[in-house]
């Protein structure tokens, strides 16, 4: 009986802890890279606007960062009808904003309605720009609205994790917020302080309200060692994403605090001028237009080295324009290029290229030879482009490295075109393969290899144009995937990008936040705020 007095009381002790745990409140601290631009959550563009937005902006649907799927929030359910173009949204009853304003489908329809006018120019609006015409809001009743395109937008559903409801009637305008927290004090340039929405709807499995810690204090801090000063001192609980340097430092420190979620979805990658007008020299636009040249290129660079030196092993090879963290857009048939000096030379072969006492040369007797442009102040990409210049070595080809200032760079890459190749990467927030529209269309201007095509240069780029056309009014995700399939293997064997390597998502964690669980997509660390508590000891102590 003994035993089991013991047993019963060690499990009452757990539950209690746990209680307190659930239950620390406190304040929660971490840093922003700069001082949010703004705090309407229409107009928010830059990180550190955005994280305000996620912190603060209660959405229809949220995407839940771990299993990248979409879940119920201020909607209870949605339906998609009228081909696609009319979304309709049921929403929760009884809710208030952080001010006590209520919430209704009027709400949702002036969101919609600020969301869409030309004259705000909301970045988040962009996405839901369908077609020529107005968007129409219908309110069926006082928690239903029906909410129709001028044409149909694939994944029109997930878009609306970006969209924060504002109030229709709220004197506080745009800081009355339906999320975990809202704006209790800004002090320009030096910090934010975020408190528990007292309106906030949810409850945790035992009925308490959330978000568990009573606040948040974002301190505006540019510094990153300064930043990770402070995080091994314990006067900040988080790094939401770190680099590979930064994140053996805190491995370092404390091995407990680093989280490497595997790799993101951003993507490093090289490519070649195409562009017809531009001022290279007719042989060496005949080498970048080549696809056997590309191949060869791709096959001489070895993405284990890259990935293993340049990024300390907080990177991975890359296979294309979607990640393998992006779990159901990702082609699983596809892997990377190998490292086959031997094949490369064999390609080059095919288009007459040929070795000469340790030179490559083409046809015509010209030494293979060209720059590559990146931009300077990146130690990542330095390494690598002076890693990439060893490994074409091998092949009997001369690179040379030129870094240049940021405005330099884009000057070169899109108004003179007086580049040969350019190294860079591409920062990935969204899954849908609609957020890469802007780079595949061979019209559009980030379509860096030749941008702004009148019309496809290429067979190829005139069958993808077709293929991300096709994805983007087709609303069976099975066939959607199909199109996007193909995409990514032309874009594997074309390889207009020499996709390189994709970049863990790195995160440090103090042992005082409780229940985070990094993840690839952003927020990283905070994907879950109303779920994340700090220890009781923490809590008191601050």
């Amino acid at each position: 009986m003994r035993k089991r007095t013991w047993f019963v009381l060690l499990i009452v002790v757990a539950l209690l802890a746990s209680a307190a745990i659930a239950q620390s409140g406190g304040e929660l601290r971490f840093c922003l890279r700069s001082e949010p631009k703004t705090l309407n959550p229409l107009l928010m563009s830059d990180d550190s606007s955005e994280t305000i937005r996620y912190l603060t902006g209660g959405v229809l649907l949220r995407v839940n960062r771990l299993t990248q799927q979409p879940e119920p929030e201020l909607a209870t359910s949605w339906k998609l009808t009228n081909a696609g173009k009319t979304i309709t949204f049921k929403l929760r009853d009884n809710l208030r904003f952080s001010d006590g304003t209520t919430f209704s489908a009027d709400d949702v329809a002036y969101t919609v309605q600020q969301l869409m006018d030309p004259a705000l120019h909301s970045p988040t609006g962009d996405a839901f720009r369908s077609g020529e015409g107005k968007v129409q809001t219908q309110l069926l009743t006082k928690n239903r609205i029906a909410i129709t395109f001028p044409a149909p937008i694939a994944g029109l559903d997930k878009l609306f994790d970006q969209v924060a409801i504002m109030s229709a009637k709220s004197p506080q305008k745009e800081m009355a917020v339906l999320g975990p927290y809202y704006v209790a004090e800004n002090k320009a340039g030096a910090y934010l302080i975020l408190k528990r929405n007292p309106n906030y709807w949810k409850h945790d499995a035992a009925g308490r309200p959330l978000p568990y810690i009573d606040s948040i204090r974002l301190d505006i801090q540019q510094n990153r060692d300064i930043e990770m000063l402070r995080l091994v001192r314990g006067e900040i609980d988080f790094i939401n994403s770190l680099d590979a340097e930064y994140f053996d430092k805190v491995m370092s420190e404390n091995s407990s605090m680093g989280h490497d979620a595997g790799a993101s979805l951003d993507a490093e990658f090289m490519w070649f001028n195409q562009v017809p007008t531009s001022p290279l020299p007719s042989y060496k636009k005949a080498w970048f237009t080549s696809t056997n040249f590309r191949r060869a290129i791709s096959e001489a660079i070895n993405r284990e080295d890259l990935s293993r030196i340049a990024f300390r092993g907080r990177a991975r090879p890359a296979v294309g324009p979607i990640s393998p963290a992006n779990k159901f857009w990702f082609n699983s048939k596809l892997q990377p290029h190998p490292f086959d000096q031997k094949s490369a030379l064999q390609r080059l072969s095919q288009d007459g290229f040929h070795l000469q006492d340790g030179v490559l040369r083409d046809r015509e007797g010209h030494a293979v030879e060209f720059s590559i442009i990146s931009n300077s102040g990146n130690k990542y990409r330095e390494r690598m482009a002076t890693m990439i210049q060893q490994d074409l070595t091998a092949i009997g080809v001369k690179l040379n490295v030129v870094t240049l200032d940021f405005p330099s760079l884009i000057e070169r890459m899109t108004r003179t075109f007086d580049y040969e190749a350019c190294l860079l990467g591409l920062v990935n927030n969204e899954l849908d393969p609609n957020s890469q529209m802007n780079v595949w269309l061979s019209s559009a201007e980030n379509h860096q290899w030749n941008p702004s095509q009148k019309t496809p240069a290429t067979a190829w780029e005139a069958e993808i144009d077709k293929l991300m056309r096709a994805q983007a009014s087709t609303l069976n995700p099975a066939k959607r995937k199909a199109f996007v399939d193909k995409v990514q293997q032309i874009a594997w064997d074309q390889e207009p990008f020499i996709y390189l390597v994709n970049k863990n998502a790195l995160s440090a964690v103090s042992p005082a936040l409780h229940n985070a669980h990094p993840v690839v997509l952003r927020p990283q660390v905070y994907w879950n705020i109303d779920q994340l508590s700090l220890g009781a000891e923490v809590a008191r102590n601050r």
